[in-house]
């Protein structure tokens, strides 16, 4: 691909994307959401090219191209660049919408927003947890980060391996409100998942029938590269979970295109336990979370079921989220809308989803995306 590139379409129009070219997904292959967009891509048979990121370099790159230092990226066939996989999913979604991967149930698809966002902020915190916290995971995922993506520093691989596995730990699980006294309630959130998942998917397919969506995709992202390859979450799955491991593979290699099943109609009584856990857990942090961006404060404690998570690094991307999950809701027809409301105040998660009024969003917050984020990573980097 020529690193020249071509004038900008305002705001993402398509009409010079190239679809028989493939995109650059730069990340890393034991990445969250690198694996969440790569099982995208094959769902949905987009051509990609995987390639893991160098840093420093490719930091000072996606601050300059996105404004952020997430990863994945995306680079398009004519030099755009993408950011955020929920954006970058849904302008994707918007450019092949055949076979797509929302339902046409209205409250069907406002589930799969919701299980998607669910998936891609609660679940980042046991995922990492369980990467960082025991030396077995961590000396896994710090060798294989220092071998792929800090190749080009000039340093022993021991003393990479020690950076890493110090930086993860200090940003992202005991610097992010996991201490010895809510590792047990991390643990148990695990344990609670796969039981309910396994459920679901000893039943049929996929979460919502006989093909994927939307919230499959959200789930690759803690189970592809987390939970189904780290050693520690991976023996627990194999052994409680059968069904969730086959599912994991069963996902990476369907093309939905090929498939000829359809999908439930209404809403499956077996997700009344992982909505009782969004209800109990997810939209009562975002709250926290916004109290806390509101109060100007970047760390934050809050007690979720009787865990309590000291020192939680605040986050204004997710206040976005809770936004645009009411966006969702707001734009269901009211028939939907009377259904999903009766539905969330079933499970606990009617109040907590309206909870906090005027929400402290920066003005135009998240606008640029998928072609610019603003904040993303705003609370994670300080």
């Amino acid at each position: 691909m020529s690193n020249e590139k071509q004038p900008a379409p305002e705001n993402g129009s398509i009409e010079t994307y190239d679809a028989r070219s493939p995109v650059v997904l730069s990340g890393s292959d034991i990445s969250y959401f690198t694996g969440k967009m790569e099982n995208y891509f094959r769902v949905r048979e987009i051509p990609y090219e995987l390639r893991n990121m160098q840093f420093p370099r490719d930091d000072r790159v996606r601050k300059r191209e996105v404004g952020v230092t997430q990863m994945p990226t995306v680079e398009l066939p004519d030099g755009r660049w993408m950011t955020d996989t929920t954006k970058m999913i849904q302008w994707f979604e918007a450019q092949f919408p055949e076979n797509g991967l929302l339902p046409a149930d209205p409250l069907q698809a406002f589930l799969c927003f919701l299980l998607e966002d669910w998936a891609d902020e609660w679940w980042w915190r046991p995922a990492m947890h369980y990467r960082w916290y025991s030396d077995e995971g961590s000396r896994f995922a710090a060798w294989h980060l220092a071998e792929t993506c800090l190749s080009e520093m000039l340093a022993p691989i021991a003393l990479k391996w020690r950076y890493l596995r110090r930086r993860q730990r200090s940003g992202y699980t005991a610097g992010d409100g996991i201490g010895e006294a809510s590792v047990a309630a991390v643990e148990a959130d695990y344990h609670r998942l796969l039981a309910s998942l396994e459920t679901i998917f000893r039943d049929r397919p996929f979460l919502l029938g006989q093909r994927p969506t939307l919230a499959d995709i959200g789930f690759a992202g803690p189970f592809f590269r987390h939970f189904a390859l780290d050693p520690v979450p991976l023996e627990i799955l194999r052994r409680q979970a059968p069904s969730v491991l086959e599912w994991v593979a069963r996902l990476w290699k369907t093309r939905i295109a090929e498939c000829r099943g359809t999908l439930l109609d209404g809403i499956p009584e077996d997700f009344g336990s992982l909505l009782d856990e969004i209800g109990h857990t997810y939209l009562p942090y975002l709250n926290a979370n916004i109290a806390a961006v509101r109060a100007g404060q970047k760390r934050f404690d809050v007690n979720l079921g009787g865990a309590q998570f000291r020192g939680a690094r605040y986050s204004r991307y997710r206040v976005w989220c809770l936004a645009e999950l009411r966006l969702h809701y707001e734009r269901m027809p009211a028939s939907a809308q009377a259904a999903g409301r009766a539905l969330l105040e079933r499970h606990g998660c009617w109040a907590p989803l309206w909870q906090e009024n005027d929400l402290p969003l920066l003005p135009d917050q998240e606008q640029g995306l998928p072609f610019r984020g603003d904040t993303k990573m705003v609370g994670f980097a300080e």
